[in-house]
C-alpha cells in the first residue's frame, strides 16, 4: 500500500512538471509568434514608405522636365515641328528631324547653339548662294539671329551670341584671342543678356567696350 501512495505521488509530480514544460513552450511559441507578426508589418510600412517617396521622387523630376516646340525646314531628313527638352541645343533638333541630308550645308550653322521654345531651324543647302539674305534661324516674331558671314551689309550687327571668330574679329580692337574668349565664355555661361555682359569676358573692360558697343548686339 505504501508503494502505491508513493507511485502515485511520484506520478502526480512528473505530470506536472510536464504541465509546467507545456505552459513555457506555449508561452515562447506565443511570445515569438507576435514579435515576427509584428516585424513583418513594420517591414511592410517601411516599404510603402520608400516606395512612396521613390514615386513622389520621380514625379518631381519629370515635372521640371519642360518640353519645347521647334520648326525645323531645309536640309532634314524629316522637316516639321519636332518636340525636345528645354536646354537643347540645334545638334540635337537636328537628330530629333532625321538627321541632314547629303545636300546640307551645316557650317553655316551654329550646331552648339542653345534653342528656344518657337523657333524656326533652316539648315541650308550646299548649292545655295544667296548667303547675304539667307535666315538659318528665325525667333517666332521673324527676327534673324543666324546669319551667314559672307557678303553681309557693311552696317550689319555683330551678334555676340551668335557670331563666329572671323566675325567677332571685325570688331574694333577685338583681336584673334579676344575673340576666342568670347567665344568660350558663351560656350561655358550660355547666351549674353545683353551686350554690357560681354564685359565679363576677360580682356574687355569699359574702354574696349566702349568701342565696340555700337557695332554689337545680343540676340
Amino acid at each position: 500500500m505504501e508503494n502505491i501512495k508513493k507511485n502515485k505521488v511520484l506520478y502526480v509530480s512528473i505530470c506536472g512538471i510536464i504541465i509546467v514544460i507545456c505552459l513555457i513552450i506555449c508561452y515562447v511559441i506565443d511570445k515569438n509568434s507576435g514579435d515576427k507578426s509584428y516585424s513583418y508589418t513594420q517591414l511592410m510600412e517601411d516599404n510603402y514608405i520608400e516606395n512612396t517617396n521613390n514615386i513622389n521622387t520621380n514625379t518631381e523630376d519629370f515635372e521640371e522636365e519642360k518640353i519645347i516646340y521647334i520648326h525645323i525646314t531645309g536640309e532634314v531628313v524629316n522637316p516639321g515641328v519636332v518636340s525636345i527638352s528645354e536646354g537643347s541645343r540645334i545638334k540635337d533638333v537636328i537628330e530629333k528631324a532625321g538627321g541632314v541630308t547629303s545636300e546640307a550645308d551645316v557650317e553655316k550653322v551654329n550646331l552648339a547653339y542653345q534653342v528656344s521654345d518657337g523657333q524656326k531651324i533652316n539648315i541650308p543647302n550646299i548649292n545655295d548662294k544667296n548667303n547675304n539674305i539667307e535666315n538659318y534661324i528665325t525667333e517666332t516674331e521673324g527676327e534673324n539671329i543666324i546669319i551667314s558671314d559672307k557678303n553681309s551689309k557693311a552696317n550689319e550687327k555683330v551678334n555676340i551670341n551668335t557670331a563666329t571668330q572671323t566675325e567677332l574679329e571685325t570688331l574694333t580692337g577685338i583681336g584673334p584671342s579676344i575673340a576666342a574668349k568670347i567665344i568660350e565664355y558663351r560656350k561655358t555661361n550660355g547666351k549674353f543678356k545683353t551686350i554690357e555682359d560681354i564685359k565679363n569676358v576677360s580682356g574687355i573692360g569699359d574702354g574696349k567696350y566702349r568701342k565696340i558697343e555700337n557695332e554689337i548686339v545680343a540676340k
